[in-house]
């Protein structure tokens, strides 16, 4: 091999290398606990009448997910609305609710904490956890007064349509 050889190699391994690093420094970082919630859940109903609530989870910008909640009523009428989170405790805008804020951070990769703020005042407090076999997620919706103490707690459990 020829010491041009050689250099030629070298720049090219090296050209190579900086490529990769680029790329996988421009892709977004999804956190374990993200990744694995990607898709279609549906809430399990104990109501009388039909009724549906249906979250999806998808990837938004440099790790976050962006939640799109669709609801049908026992009396048929729909809904939607949703928010974007990057897990970072930072309080944003929810879409098709004016004036409320959400907040999502993780606990570990199968629990986050969710803050419902609504007027200013956070009134939720939402323990989302994605089971170990992922196929279902519970929630615990811890509903708070005025002066932040409990008034109640309720459970329901999402399992993966998608």
């Amino acid at each position: 091999m020829t010491k041009r050889s050689a250099i030629r190699g070298l720049a090219v391994a090296v050209a190579a290398v900086l490529l990769v690093t680029q790329a996988l420094a421009a892709a977004p970082s999804q956190k374990p606990g993200a990744k694995n919630r990607f898709g279609k859940w549906k809430m399990d109903s104990e109501a009388p009448a039909p009724q549906s609530n249906i979250m999806t989870y998808e990837p938004f910008g440099d790790g976050g997910m962006k939640v799109t909640i669709n609801t049908v009523s026992a009396k048929g009428t729909t809904g939607e609305w949703g928010y974007e989170t990057l897990f970072d405790g930072v309080f944003r805008p929810v879409r098709g609710q004016e004036g409320n804020e959400t907040a999502v951070e993780f606990i570990d990769d199968f629990s986050t904490r969710i803050q419902n703020k609504s007027k200013g005042r956070v009134g939720q407090i939402v323990i989302n956890t994605l089971s170990k076999d992922l196929k279902t997620i519970n929630n615990e919706y811890v509903r708070l007064d005025e002066e932040g103490k409990i008034r109640g707690v309720t459970h329901a459990v999402y399992r993966r349509i998608e």
